[in-house]
């Protein structure tokens, strides 16, 4: 079942997902007016029976014509995410974040952040494996333990939304999914900002997918320079083109396993030790005079960036002076 709550398009700064963290309530006012995209309704989704969405799974189309929901996966990143957030509160609309688990145990802090702003937190597998090429075994582990790391990491529960890494959903797994009551998100509109840098380049995709599709649900990635970089800029004018936001929250949440809450508990105690107990952010194996030109990048995510972005995550460059790369960790990065 899909419940719209109609809101009204400039006063929804106050419009909480029921997912936010503790803190002041934000002001009821949106300071841009009626240059914000605001939110144009809040649709509520019953995830019994774990219904689809997206192109991908035709049946369930709750949008209207003009009407898009704002997506994110990969994150949360440090060097992308809060430019993120700030066009996002620009406009006093909100997203839904897919979070990949291991993303979430590296930057807790960031994680609440993005619900603390209302924004619906979904989840995104615990290391972004693609479910089609794992087994069966491996590919629900992958769904629970990141189910399970996401929750213990932002300290609330979370939205029964996921989307399968790649779009790649396996039909075991999709049926996985319809018994945990889960929903799975398909995408209409594909930015493709893992493409390219130019924000340009991640606008007109949009814009043109849009233009041919008149809605849908537009899939971005939260570590993606093109749209750190553009999205105040797109979200400019989708208000100039008259579209709508639709902001999607869960009736109801699901319970997470014990076995992987333990295990995720565990990861996150070792982090937390090794850290002097409290949330910690990596020196970067980057900086932004480095001679690889790249922004800030935590070491313990760069194998799964190079597969995303190679010239944004490649292999540091070693001290001058020197030919050899600097030494490696000689254990996994979460056991720490």
């Amino acid at each position: 079942m899909v419940v719209a709550r109609l809101a009204a398009p400039i006063a929804l700064a106050a419009v909480l997902s029921i997912l936010a963290g503790p803190g002041p309530a934000v002001a009821d006012a949106c300071p841009a007016g009626e240059a914000a995209l605001g939110v144009s309704r809040t649709v509520e989704i019953d995830t019994t029976g774990g219904p689809q969405f997206g192109a991908q799974y035709p049946g369930h189309d709750f949008l209207q014509p003009g009407e898009v929901v704002l997506t994110f996966d990969d994150g949360p990143s440090r060097a992308k995410t809060p430019a993120i957030l700030q066009a996002l509160a620009d406009h006093c609309t909100k997203g839904t974040f897919f979070i990949v688990g291991r993303m979430a145990l590296v930057e807790p802090q960031l994680l609440r952040e993005v619900a603390h702003a209302g924004h619906t937190i979904g989840l995104h597998t615990w290391s972004h494996k693609k479910l089609t090429a794992t087994s069966a075994a491996k590919a629900k582990e992958e769904i629970e333990l990141g189910h399970s790391m996401v929750e213990k990491s932002l300290g609330a529960p979370v939205a029964p939304f996921f989307r399968f890494p790649y779009l790649a959903a396996p039909n075991s797994m999709l049926a996985y999914l319809k018994e945990r009551n889960v929903a799975t998100w398909g995408i209409d509109v594909d930015s493709k900002d893992f493409t390219t840098r130019k924000p340009e380049v991640m606008m007109k995709n949009v814009l043109t997918q849009l233009k041919a599709r008149g809605k849908g649900i537009i899939l971005f990635h939260d570590i993606q320079a093109s749209t750190a970089a553009g999205l105040k800029t797109l979200l400019d004018e989708l208000k100039v083109r008259g579209y709508k936001v639709v902001h999607v929250t869960p009736k109801q949440h699901v319970p997470t396993i014990a076995s992987y809450d333990k295990r995720a508990e565990q990861m996150i105690a070792k982090r937390q030790v090794a850290s002097g107990h409290k949330d910690v952010h990596p020196p970067p194996v980057f900086g932004p005079d480095s001679p690889a030109g790249s922004e800030a990048i935590e070491p313990e995510v760069l194998p799964w960036l190079r597969e995303q972005q190679p010239e944004v995550a490649g292999p540091p460059a070693p001290p001058p002076g020197t030919t050899s790369a600097p030494p490696q960790p000689k254990k996994p990065w979460w056991e720490f």
